[in-house]
C-alpha cells in the first residue's frame, strides 16, 4: 500500500491545488469509491489545507506559518489527525502557495476565532439533508423511507438507508409494474433496482423505474427531475439487455458503465458526466457518443448538445462522496444548491452579489451556519439567517 498510497497522496495535493490531469482526477475519483475510509482520509487532507489557509487569512505568512508548524510539533491538535499532519508536512509548501484558490473545510479548531463570523450562528444550527425518501409502490402507496421494520416493501428491502429489489426478470408480455422514488429537499437516497443496477439520488430529486425488467428488452428507468449517479449493471449480466434512461427529451444509451445526471426543473440545461464506460446522448435526432471524463450538455431552450472535457471530474460528482466542490461558482447558483441540501429559502438584498464567485470543498454533513462562514471570509458577502430564510446582503 505504501508506493501506491504516496502515489494518491501526490494526487491529492495537485488536486486541492488545481493542476491534476484528467488521468490523475479518475484515478482519484475511482480511489474514493474503493473504500469508505479513503473518502475520510481525503476529508483530512482538506481539512490540513483548510486550516493552512485559515490561519494565512488574515495575518503575516511566516508569523503564521510558525504558528502552524508550533502547533502540530505541540500535539495540540486532535490525536487523531497527528499523523497525517506530519505525513502532510511534506507538502504544506505546495498547499501554502494555492491559499490564493480558496479552498475551504470546517475545521473546529478554528471556528470560533472571528467574533464577527458568530453573527451568522443562531440558537438552532441550520442541520444538513439525510437519508430520506418517498415510495410510491404499484397501487399508487405512498411510503415514507426510514424506518426498518416496514412490512409493506413486498419484492423489495430497505436496508442500511437503500432500498434493495430483489433480481429477477419477467417473461414477455407480463404486465410491467413501475415505482417511483422522490427526494425531497434536504434528503439523499440510494435504490438498487432489480437487475442490480444502483442509482444514488441527490436532493429534490424523483426516478421512475419497473420494479422487475422483462427478459430479453431494453431495460429503461426515467429521471423525471434532479440529479443522480447511475451505476449500471452490465448488459452481459443482465441477458445482454440493454439500458436506457430518459430525462425530458433526452435519452442516455448505455451497457455498463458510471455517469451523473443533473437535471432540475429550475435549470435551462441538461448536464451528464460520463465517468467510466460509454454512453449515448441523444436529444431526438442528434446522438452524442462520450467517453470518460467527458460532459454532455444539453441546452433545452434551443435544444442543442454539447460536448465538453471535464479535467476536475470530482467537482461532478462530490455531493455522491458527501462534498459539495465548488469552482469559480456564482454566488446564485451556489445558494440554489445549498438550499436543495439544507432545505432553505434565500434572497440577495443587492443582485450584484449573484455573481460573485467561490471556489471551495465542504463537508455536506456540516451545518449550513459553518459553510456560510468559510464562504464569506473569502467574499466581501455577508449572510444573515432569518428562520429557515438565508439573507445575502
Amino acid at each position: 500500500m505504501g508506493r501506491d498510497f504516496k502515489h494518491i497522496e501526490i494526487i491529492i495535493t495537485r488536486y486541492l491545488s488545481q493542476s491534476a490531469s484528467i488521468k490523475e482526477t479518475e484515478t482519484l475519483t475511482r480511489w474514493l469509491k474503493e473504500k469508505s475510509v479513503n473518502s475520510k482520509i481525503f476529508q483530512d487532507f482538506v481539512k490540513i489545507n483548510y486550516s493552512i489557509n485559515r490561519l494565512m487569512l488574515d495575518f503575516e505568512t511566516e508569523k503564521e506559518k510558525d504558528k502552524l508548524f508550533h502547533a502540530i510539533g505541540q500535539n495540540t491538535l486532535k490525536p487523531a489527525f497527528n499523523r497525517k499532519w506530519k505525513r502532510a508536512l511534506k507538502y504544506a509548501a505546495i498547499f501554502i502557495g494555492i491559499i490564493s484558490f480558496g479552498i475551504y473545510f470546517n475545521y473546529d479548531e478554528f471556528n470560533s476565532s472571528s467574533s464577527s463570523e458568530s453573527k451568522i450562528i443562531q440558537t438552532t444550527p441550520i442541520q444538513p439533508g439525510s437519508d430520506k425518501a418517498i415510495l410510491t409502490i404499484e397501487s399508487g402507496e405512498q411510503i415514507v423511507l426510514g424506518k426498518d421494520d416496514n412490512d409493506k416493501l413486498i419484492g423489495r428491502v430497505y436496508q442500511s438507508k437503500k432500498l434493495v429489489y430483489q433480481k429477477h426478470f419477467l417473461l414477455k408480455n407480463d404486465p410491467i409494474k413501475h415505482n417511483y422514488l422522490t427526494i425531497p429537499k434536504g434528503g439523499q437516497f440510494m435504490v438498487q433496482l432489480s437487475d442490480s443496477t444502483k442509482v444514488w439520488l441527490n436532493s429534490e430529486s424523483q426516478i421512475k423505474y419497473p420494479v422487475q425488467f422483462i427478459a430479453g428488452e431494453t431495460r429503461r428507468v426515467e429521471l423525471n427531475y434532479g440529479e443522480a449517479y447511475f451505476e449500471v449493471s452490465e448488459s452481459s449480466k443482465n441477458n445482454g439487455d440493454k439500458f436506457i434512461v430518459t430525462t425530458g427529451i433526452q435519452e442516455i444509451e448505455v451497457l455498463g458503465t458510471e455517469f451523473n445526471i443533473k437535471a432540475y426543473n429550475d435549470d435551462d440545461e441538461i448536464r451528464t458526466t460520463l465517468v467510466e464506460g460509454k454512453i449515448n446522448v441523444s436529444n431526438g435526432s442528434i446522438q452524442k457518443v462520450l467517453k470518460p471524463s467527458e460532459q454532455s450538455i444539453l441546452n433545452l431552450k434551443n435544444n442543442k448538445i454539447i460536448i465538453t472535457e471535464t479535467p476536475r471530474l470530482f467537482d461532478q460528482i462530490a455531493w455522491k462522496q458527501g462534498y459539495f466542490s465548488f469552482r469559480k461558482m456564482k454566488m446564485k447558483e451556489i445558494m440554489k444548491t445549498l438550499s436543495r441540501w439544507y432545505d432553505v429559502e434565500y434572497t440577495f438584498h443587492n443582485s450584484k452579489d449573484e455573481n460573485k464567485s467561490f471556489t471551495g470543498v465542504l463537508d455536506r454533513e456540516n451545518s449550513i451556519e459553518q459553510l456560510l462562514i468559510n464562504i464569506q471570509k473569502t467574499n466581501e458577502i455577508f449572510f444573515e439567517i432569518n428562520g429557515r430564510t438565508i439573507i445575502i446582503k
